[in-house]
């Protein structure tokens, strides 16, 4: 049976929802804006989380309010296409790949609240046993590039692992010293990134450099052209994709079959997607990690749950909040996180 077949029947009442802003001045240039969303019905709330990173498209959703005809008597198969047809934006989104975020808002809330409504946790409905989350440290080195702040968190957390983001600026020493830590799982080299502030060109040298000087780490989202497909032919075993995956399709199409993927439930939109993601993957032995868009609110929880039963052993990049604001300091939660799960809904923690 597929996974989705689990949940797709479960019945849905919403008689109202309301829309919650969150905001973190993440760095001096970087302002993270969320919106979460609250489910009402029966007695019950369900909350989902929109990733989307235009401020403008926050603040757009945020003015027009609650108005989309969401209430009624659903199945969650059923309010997913209503999702479908109806217009999540007021206006925009200033990226394509933002309509996928704002509706697994939408999905993950409603899964949370049939969930609820149910009696049922996500865990019982799919027949799986959340299992401790082991997570990697998601980093981009600040410019010009330097270990830091590497070198203190694994002084204050010996066993953290971490996920770098190389950039063209990156030299030989670097690269050695990081890989000196023994601690690097992943380099997302954000070339599947375009139109974004963490755009990363092809580069032939940087693909090269990485590829080489940590050669048990996973190599993410390459930019493959004629200059640097060849440099990571050798190294298709390692290549793993996270921003052009949003289905099956996407899978499909990729230029080799993957051995790995990052699967970020918020590039999905519905839950459908991805939970037939899930089952295609075990089906052909394609392992799978967790992934994150800096979620402020539940869509953390969501991401740690979803890895708890999918890819608990995995380098997911899933890593508890606390980790994006107040640098390297004592007291962060360490891998692998305990399990979490509510005893109903789709909640961690």
């Amino acid at each position: 049976m597929a996974t989705y077949d689990s949940v797709r029947d479960l019945p849905l009442e919403i008689e109202s929802y309301r829309l919650e802003p969150l905001e973190v001045q993440a760095s001096h240039d970087f302002s993270r804006p969320t919106t979460v969303i609250h489910l009402e019905g029966g007695g019950h709330e369900g909350v989902g989380e929109d990733v989307t990173y235009s401020g403008e498209d926050q603040a757009a959703l945020q003015a027009e309010g609650p108005t989309l005809p969401l209430a009624g008597s659903h199945t969650l198969d059923g309010f997913s296409q209503l999702l479908e047809r109806l217009a999540l934006f007021p206006s925009g989104p200033g990226m394509e790949a933002f309509r996928d975020y704002r509706r697994w808002a939408y999905e993950s809330a409603a899964l949370d609240l049939a969930l609820r409504q149910a009696g049922l946790s996500l865990a019982a409905a799919v027949g799986r046993e959340p299992q401790p989350v082991t997570f990697v440290v998601s980093l981009r080195i600040e410019q010009p590039p330097t270990p830091d702040p590497i070198p203190l968190l694994l002084e204050r957390y010996p066993t953290l692992r971490f996920k770098l983001d190389p950039t063209s600026e990156w030299d030989e020493e670097l690269v050695g010293t990081l890989a000196e830590t023994g601690a690097v799982d992943t380099v997302d080299l954000k070339g599947a990134y375009k139109g974004t502030p963490v755009d990363q060109p092809g580069d032939p040298g940087l693909y090269r450099l990485v590829a080489e000087g940590f050669p048990a780490a996973w190599i993410e989202d390459p930019d493959l052209n004629d200059g640097t497909g060849p440099v990571l032919e050798p190294y298709h075993s390692r290549v793993t994709w996270d921003a052009p995956i949003h289905s099956v399709a996407d899978i499909e199409a990729l230029p080799f079959a993957p051995r790995m993927l990052n699967v970020k439930p918020s590039r999905f939109g519905s839950v459908r997607r991805l939970l037939d993601t899930f089952d295609y993957c075990a089906e052909r032995g394609i392992t799978t990690y967790g992934g994150g868009q800096f979620e402020l609110g539940p869509g953390r929880g969501h991401i740690q749950y979803v890895a708890s039963l999918f890819s608990p052993d995995a380098p997911n990049d899933v890593a508890p909040g606390e980790y994006n604001q107040g640098g390297a300091r004592p007291g962060l939660p360490r891998s692998p996180l305990p399990v979490a799960a509510a005893s109903t809904g789709f909640r961690w923690g």
